[in-house]
């Protein structure tokens, strides 16, 4: 099977390696010939790298390597089987190249968006046969990360999906299955670890370095400030203000101010070295925290009360919401049996007593955990 990528950033470069190092012939399409070529050095000393930590025989880093051919028209695409496209987030722009690509391919070859919280559906709609599309969401960087989420239109067919799920699990990857609403699984999921904690940041209840703290201790490997920070504001702030429009404009997921004028300002995080702090960051001494537990309980509460809602919407399956949160984003342990250990009870009293205290829609208690906890 020869698969096609189209776009040679970070995400595609980073998926044509995967696929060529399960033994795929990969085209990677770029608009601009640099990028292409900027791709293929970076996938060269990527399979090098893992060659010399004896990941890799040199000569299986090499092969992989001679899978991959760089393209600079879209016809050299139109022996795929699979194309998985990873350009700029902009509907119009996916609608447009799908309709180009649908002119060349033949009848059976699967069309696919990487897009993380872009309507799968919308993007479908554009084809003359929409049964053949559907959303691979890889997490960055793909080599790397085990998770991928599948996410069909409303118009694939069955067989689409079974086909892309058993080929992405050939690959060595972790596959979950979401319906397409605002953000899958882990862009929505996650939310509240960034939108809660700068509340409380914006609120003076306690400092950044506090909050980062709090989460670490109790087992998140980032703070949510240095975590955004890693992200970057460009694509952390973007994803917020998609999934918020996307719920049509839910509370729940409702930007910050905070951020946004870090995305004015320019001042995107580590990249930029400048964002909720300034990089290189030194290392503050450690003082006591006595607010830890609470922090941490609060941004939980929420944590598990999004992943129950993600559940109780039939967005996924239990099983899927706590691999996707885990292999996703590193949470230490899945939601709702870290909910569970902690009791299901405390975190409904948690956020009933947000919402008694804010009188906002943003702390209201999903159905699905009230009969979690009536259970306990």
């Amino acid at each position: 099977m020869t698969i096609g990528i189209t776009g040679a950033g970070a995400m595609g470069s980073g998926m044509a390696q995967v696929a060529a190092t399960a033994g795929h012939e990969v085209r990677l399409y770029d608009i601009s010939p640099e990028a292409g070529q900027k791709a293929l050095d970076n996938i060269i000393q990527s399979t090098s790298k893992l060659a010399t930590k004896g990941i890799l025989t040199h000569e299986e880093a090499k092969a992989i390597t001679g899978r991959i051919y760089l393209c600079d028209k879209l016809e050299t695409l139109s022996d795929c089987s699979l194309i998985i496209e990873a350009v700029i987030e902009d509907v119009a722009v996916k609608k447009d190249l799908f309709a180009r690509l649908e002119k060349i391919l033949t009848s059976e070859a699967v069309l696919a968006t990487n897009t993380s919280s872009l309507s799968v559906t919308s993007i479908a709609s554009t084809l003359q046969k929409p049964d053949r599309f559907i959303g691979i969401h890889f997490f960055n960087p793909p080599v790397l990360m085990k998770l991928v989420e599948v996410i069909p239109a409303l118009q694939t067919h069955t067989s689409v999906t079974d086909t892309v799920c058993n080929i992405i699990t050939s690959w060595g990857k972790e596959v979950v299955l979401a319906k397409d609403t605002p953000g899958f699984i882990v862009n929505k999921v996650a939310r509240p670890y960034y939108s809660e904690a700068i509340r409380i940041m914006e609120e003076g209840i306690a400092d950044m370095e506090t909050i980062d703290a709090s989460m670490v201790e109790h087992g998140f490997k980032m703070g949510p400030f240095a975590l955004m920070d890693f992200i970057g504001h460009d694509v952390n702030y973007r994803v917020t203000e998609s999934v918020w429009k996307g719920f049509y404009y839910d509370p729940r997921y409702r930007p910050s101010f905070s951020q946004l004028r870090l995305l004015e300002a320019g001042w995107l995080g580590r990249k930029s070295g400048k964002g909720f702090y300034t990089y290189p960051k030194s290392e503050a001494v450690p003082s006591e925290n006595r607010m830890s537990h609470a922090i941490f309980m609060r941004i939980f509460s929420m944590l598990v009360n999004e992943a129950a809602d993600t559940v109780g919407m039939d967005i996924c399956t239990e099983a899927d919401v706590e691999k996707a949160m885990t292999l996703g984003v590193n949470y230490p342990e899945g939601l709702l049996a870290w909910g569970k250990k902690l009791g299901y009870g405390t975190v409904v009293a948690q956020l009933d007593d947000l919402f008694g205290t804010y009188h906002e829609e943003r702390y209201r208690v999903c159905r699905y955990i009230r009969q979690l906890a009536k259970k306990e």
